[in-house]
């Protein structure tokens, strides 16, 4: 199949999934990529957790953060489904920074990342960024506006679904709006990829942490099923935030041959659950890693 036929069925199956997607492969040796709408903005989600365990660990490498100091955490109290770690705490923890970061970045715990926020708010985070020369993802806010979304005051999981979908972008809910969400596109999460990955502004120690972080997701049921198996290692992250599903990570495979991947996708299907939205993103990106790999 050429690549323009592939793209034009995977675009076809998109739509008929009703999914919206900005989905990119990169080739990290040789630089050749295969996306569909790479460059389309959404909010990034729980995917603005990398930059902050890589701001974190940052500080802490640079001495100004102990990674053994504890912090003492208020629990999240958090009923809805969905949230994992500290957010469903009742009671206060004290916890290390370090393993702050894991709960934040493994588990995707939003009050463990608010935890950290804290001590380096998403201005910092975003400073740190422009450092390293990767502009194209916004961190403009902590993860607790992302627990205030129309799903947690209407009792109907659809009805805030189809509120989200007709939202949109046009500020009527501004966790969905790109001018003021912490957002990116599919190019802008691989550039973050690639930087953590191979050699780049990033200090190689930090940068070490953070794959070993992405290695031990523990949400693997969108991209992993068609990406990890014995001789593949899958390091991910994901994100969820009413009908926005995405996921970022890193392919390594037995041969030598590394491929970061990001689908950012935005389901037009007003339902909360839904595997089938999660099994098509996951195939439409083993299909572009497929053909690119075989070129």
């Amino acid at each position: 199949m050429t690549t323009e036929h592939l793209l034009h069925s995977l675009r076809q199956d998109l739509a008929d999934g009703g999914l919206r997607a900005g989905i990119l492969v990169r080739d990290l040796h040789t630089g050749d990529e295969l996306g569909i709408d790479p460059d389309v903005q959404l909010p990034s989600a729980s995917l603005v957790k990398i930059p902050l365990a890589l701001a974190t660990l940052e500080r802490i490498r640079r001495g100004e953060l102990d990674r053994a100091t504890t912090v003492e955490v208020q629990p999240g109290r958090i009923t809805a489904p969905g949230p994992t770690g500290l957010s469903r705490f009742r009671h206060p923890s004290r916890i290390a920074i370090e393993d702050l970061v894991y709960l934040s970045t493994c588990l995707s715990d939003g009050t463990a990342a608010d935890a950290l926020f804290a001590l380096t708010p998403p201005a910092y985070v975003a400073g740190l960024l422009r450092e390293w020369n990767l502009d194209g993802i916004s961190i403009r806010h902590t993860m607790h506006p992302l627990t205030d979304t129309p799903a947690d005051h209407l009792a109907e999981p659809g009805l805030a679904h189809a509120l989200a979908i007709d939202a949109g972008s046009n500020g009527r809910v501004p966790q969905l709006d790109t001018t003021r969400a912490s957002s990116g596109s599919a190019r802008a999460h691989v550039d973050l990829l690639q930087a953590i990955w191979t050699p780049s502004r990033i200090h190689p120690e930090v940068a070490a942490a953070v794959r070993t972080l992405m290695a031990h997701n523990v949400h693997r049921q969108r991209l992993t099923p068609d990406f990890s198996s014995d001789a593949t290692t899958w390091s991910s992250k994901t994100g969820t935030l009413l009908n926005l599903r995405h996921e970022i990570g890193v392919a390594e495979h037995p041969d030598g041959h590394t491929y970061a991947i990001a689908a950012l996708t935005a389901s037009q299907v007003p339902a909360a659950v839904q595997p089938a939205a999660e099994a098509l993103m996951s195939t439409t990106a083993r299909a572009l890693h497929d053909h690119l790999r075989q070129r």
